[in-house]
């Protein structure tokens, strides 16, 4: 079924728009900040915040909006009728445990990648990691696991023609270094990320596929800096990385 343009309610996809303005680094915005990061004009951003304080999914004080809990019932929705963190969840504490370490899953959305499971021993980055955070897929290993298992062509789409945001001095700007970067991860089944998402965080991931070999999404292991050389990650993990894979790719529709 195809979908026009006469099929799209306008006023819930502006909606939309305005509450993904917010984030870690804007959680309270006034009527004019969210207009400028959404596009759309002050009164139609007007509308929807109050539509939202109307609701519940928003507060107000008279200049700024927050949102509210009440937001997160949009996500876990999704999250609850999706299969694939039911299923990981148990292994992925079981792993956990195992290797010491924290673990997560997640899948690509775009240029960024969502965790929608997690398992933590301790706390390895400076911002909390749950499921539904996001992070950007080309300096992250789960990201670079992730694109190295789409076309060129859309990995290019998604990479744009740069430089990238350099989160830190290591992290790989140029889409041409990332897509050599790319073959590698796609070569070997492994991406390895060494401080280019935060320093003092390195990070291995894997594919997740399922019965008939596609790439649902990726695990990974994520540890500071120092403990172990990043480039003896793979010696220390990959063992019981595969089991794991090999016991999903089994439950993975």
């Amino acid at each position: 079924m195809s979908i026009t343009d006469r099929d799209i309610m306008g006023g819930l996809a502006k909606g939309l728009a305005v509450i993904e303005t917010f984030t870690a680094d804007r959680p309270r915005q006034s009527i004019a900040e969210a207009a400028a990061a959404s596009g759309l004009d002050r009164a139609t951003t007007r509308r929807c915040l109050l539509t939202l304080a109307h609701e519940g999914y928003a507060d107000y004080d008279g200049k700024f909006f927050t949102l509210t809990p009440r937001v997160l019932r949009l996500g876990t929705a999704c999250l609850a009728t999706m299969p694939l963190p039911q299923i990981v969840q148990p292994l992925l504490d079981q792993l956990s445990e195992v290797i010491g370490e924290s673990t997560s899953v997640s899948v690509l959305d775009g240029a960024e990648i969502v965790y929608v499971a997690r398992a933590a021993q301790r706390k390895v980055m400076s911002i909390a990691l749950m499921p539904g955070s996001r992070l950007p897929a080309y300096c992250t290993s789960m990201g670079r696991v992730l694109l190295a298992a789409l076309p060129p062509d859309q990995v290019r789409a998604v990479l744009g023609d740069g430089p990238l945001p350099a989160r830190t001095q290591l992290t790989l700007t140029d889409p041409e270094a990332i897509m050599a970067e790319l073959v590698r991860v796609r070569t070997q089944g492994h991406a390895v990320i060494d401080q280019e998402v935060e320093l003092g965080l390195q990070s291995l991931a894997v594919p997740l596929r399922n019965s008939r070999g596609r790439v649902l999404a990726a695990l990974n292991v994520g540890m500071a800096s120092g403990t172990t050389p990043a480039t003896d990650m793979p010696g220390r993990f990959l063992a019981a990385f595969e089991t794991v894979q090999a016991e999903l790719k089994a439950l993975l529709p």
